[in-house]
């Protein structure tokens, strides 16, 4: 069994506007001790997938009937605020994209750092300092003790986000959600963050859903790999099939327009074109309006998964056009 397992999960938000159909009918599972990416530009849903999990939906945020989130054999959609503040930071962390605004500003890190822990555990205060200063040195920041009783605006970027790993770490969770955690860092300090998760996650083993719009950063770090847009799942596998055997046409986008040592020199391809409208969907396949390779089909009708083989599938006509002359 999964340790998570996500099926036909929808998530909405009701606006003055419409109805807005931000997480549709997505199905994943997450093994004990590995890595998942969630891949896609910003607006496809990645996002509200890890805050649907978490349950912390804001404003409008509401999942569906027929949704389900199991964690460890466990239903957490409709179980209730008391079963989930058990799962939150327990059992399931989260690391949000901005470190500065996750951080209370008028707070000491230590302060905050050992909330975290009392809340989620049984420990005293002094027990509770204890294991703060001990997460403080897991994530390598330096003079831990001193470091307890200063504010966030004392920290740099990289630093302010190993903190937000310590506090996410600090009751070792099953699973940690990593959102975008290197999004606001430097070239050197993201790599030094993600050989930080590397590191930890291979001690404590748990497993991670690493969620980013940067293919590189999955290319490092993730076993398998979801790439969304328009809050679907339009490909799905293992990281060495979706990199070097893409089978949507979105999927071959991006990775087209990651800048490698082979292209160097060269003009990157970019995704022509914006996002689509969530609430002005079209009939078919939501990319295709942006698809250099839709047929008629495509603009008519949406493709379902496709078996590729046992660890890839994808949602994309272009993989059946040969066995269907209409689709032309």
């Amino acid at each position: 069994m999964s340790l998570l397992e996500v099926r036909n999960l929808h998530t909405t938000f009701h606006t003055d506007a419409g109805v807005v159909n931000a997480v549709n009918h997505i199905s994943f599972n997450l093994d004990r001790g590995k890595v998942l990416g969630i891949v896609g530009e910003s607006g496809s849903g990645k996002s509200v997938t890890a805050y649907s999990i978490m349950q912390i939906l804001a404003g409008t945020g509401c999942i569906e009937e027929g949704s389900s989130i199991k964690f460890d054999g466990q239903e957490l959609v409709g179980a209730g605020e008391n079963v989930m503040k058990d799962v939150r930071g327990n059992k399931i962390s989260i690391i949000f994209q901005d470190p500065m605004t996750s951080l209370n500003p008028t707070y000491t890190v230590g302060k905050q750092l050992m909330e975290a822990i009392l809340l989620h555990t049984d420990r005293n205060r002094e027990q509770a300092r204890e294991r703060a200063i001990e997460m403080l040195k897991l994530v390598n920041v330096n003079e831990p003790e001193k470091r307890m009783k200063q504010y966030p605006y004392e920290f740099s970027g990289g630093m302010r986000q190993r903190v937000m790993i310590a506090m996410a770490l600090a009751c070792e969770p099953d699973i940690l959600i990593a959102d975008e955690p290197t999004t606001a860092l430097d070239v050197t300090i993201q790599a030094g963050i993600l050989e930080l998760m590397k590191n930890i996650q291979k001690e404590l083993g748990m497993a991670i859903i690493l969620i980013t719009h940067d293919l590189g950063v999955v290319a490092q770090m993730c076993d398998e790999v979801i790439v969304m847009y328009a809050g679907s799942i339009c490909e799905q596998g293992t990281a060495d099939e979706i990199f070097y055997n893409p089978k949507h046409e979105y999927t071959k986008g991006l990775l087209r327009s990651i800048p490698t040592s082979g292209n160097m020199g060269e003009r990157l391809q970019p995704i022509t074109g914006t996002p689509i409208d969530l609430l002005n969907m079209p009939a078919g396949c939501a990319f295709a309006p942006r698809c250099e390779a839709a047929m008629k089909i495509c603009m008519r009708e949406k493709c379902e998964r496709m078996e590729i083989n046992e660890n890839h599938a994808a949602a994309c006509w272009i993989n059946v056009r040969d066995i269907m002359p209409e689709a032309e």
